[in-house]
């Protein structure tokens, strides 16, 4: 049974990891009141994310953040900066909820699969606004704020209660993400 309480934290944490990629504080307020309200297990040095000072912390940055994302020229400068701090973020719910393994192991795990799946997600929350801001001179951006955050959410409370869909979700972005990118670089190749 406690290889199968590793497994669901690492997917537990994967998931937090790419909600973070969405929204950097939204997944950390809901760790935050998981750890308060005993929900989920923290590992031993991350007991603080369960506090009131963290829940109460999380909850302003949570507001501030996806308020910002809905003023206009806010918005591109928020996600530059959301970048890193969503590597370090999916880095840090990593190390949170990877229990009963080797600081070693869990820290490789936390950026390789933490941080690296919340900067790929980021990357293209990014480009998205990116993109929607040059072809609708940002007028489609509330809505692409809108379902980032429905998102977000959506991705962070299944993987408090159920990880291993959160899995599967994380799997399937990333599938989406492939297509995309395949998809796009078979139009940029020049024909023969």
């Amino acid at each position: 049974m406690e290889t199968f309480d590793i497994i669901l934290s690492i997917f537990l944490g994967i998931g937090l990891a790419a909600a973070v990629g969405f929204r950097v504080f939204l997944p950390l307020l809901i760790l935050s009141l998981a750890g308060f309200y005993d929900v989920i297990p923290l590992n031993e040095s991350w007991q603080w994310v369960g506090s009131l000072t963290a829940v109460i912390t999380m909850g302003v940055a949570t507001v501030i953040e996806i308020f910002g994302y809905y003023i206009p020229w806010l918005d591109n400068l928020l996600d530059t900066i959301a970048l890193p701090l969503a590597t370090l973020a999916g880095t840090a719910v990593m190390v949170a909820t990877v229990t009963d393994l080797s600081p070693v192991v869990t820290w490789a795990l936390a950026i390789i699969a933490g941080g690296g799946t919340a900067a790929a997600i980021k990357g293209n929350t990014s480009a998205a606004r990116l993109t929607s801001s040059t072809t609708t001179g940002g007028m489609a951006n509330p809505v692409l704020t809108t379902v980032e955050t429905g998102t977000s959410i959506v991705m962070a409370v299944a993987s408090i209660f159920i990880p291993i869909i959160a899995f599967v979700l994380v799997l399937f972005l990333f599938f989406v993400i492939f297509r995309f990118y395949k998809k796009l670089r078979k139009k940029r190749l020049p024909r023969t």
